[in-house]
């Protein structure tokens, strides 16, 4: 683990008193997530500041119930439930390896608002809605709203993590925005003068 990027200052501003719950949690992931196949190789030097943070950023947007799409290392499902335990979180992921190193962390963090379900998206039962739906380097917003919008109670959100094209995203995918009735639908810019990689929230609402 020599390889792990020293955590930065501003961790301790963005998790407060959970601060050693995430450094525990990097520092799994740090030490197995390349075994594992969680991680790439090349992670390591920046996963405080390119996964972690660019994850925990994010969780002032979140509240009541929670759903994570493809939760995979727990980025950013993992991250944001242990910046807000008083939020409930979903964490739905379809691959097995990844639904056990997830089940292990919840149980090894001690994270009693942690839910891990072995599913795709579009297996989640019908009895299952959530306040707000979240999505990180999952996929395009166009194949992600017919995979998430079914998941979400009529006035709550979606919240997807995404990259420096996320208004090319919004564009893209207009014929779904429109077909599934999502409204107020923008790019939110989190952490400018705060991190070193800022994080591009799409939010929405669905009616």
């Amino acid at each position: 683990m020599s390889d792990l990027e020293v955590e930065p200052a501003v961790a301790a501003e963005l998790f407060g008193d959970r601060l050693p719950v995430a450094r525990a949690f990097t520092e799994a992931l740090a030490r197995e997530g390349e075994e594992r196949g969680l991680i790439g190789p090349l992670e390591l030097p920046r996963l405080w500041t390119r996964h972690i943070l660019n994850s925990a950023i994010a969780a002032p947007l979140f509240h009541g119930s929670v759903a994570d799409i493809g939760s995979g290392a727990g980025l950013p499902g993992l991250v944001l439930a242990i910046a807000r335990p008083e939020v409930q979180w979903t964490l739905i992921e379809p691959m097995e390896r990844r639904v056990t190193w997830l089940n292990e962390q919840v149980a090894a963090l001690g994270l009693s608002n942690v839910t891990v379900l072995r599913a795709r998206a579009e297996e989640v039962p019908a009895t299952e809605r959530f306040d707000i739906v979240t999505a990180r380097a999952v996929s395009a917003l166009r194949t992600l709203i017919p995979l998430t919008v079914p998941l979400v109670r009529d006035g709550g959100e979606l919240a997807l993590l995404k990259g420096v094209n996320a208004a090319n995203e919004i564009d893209a995918a207009q014929k779904q925005i429109k077909k599934h009735k999502l409204s107020d639908v923008r790019v939110e810019v989190l952490g400018e003068g705060v991190l070193s990689e800022i994080t591009r929230v799409i939010q929405a609402r669905v009616r």
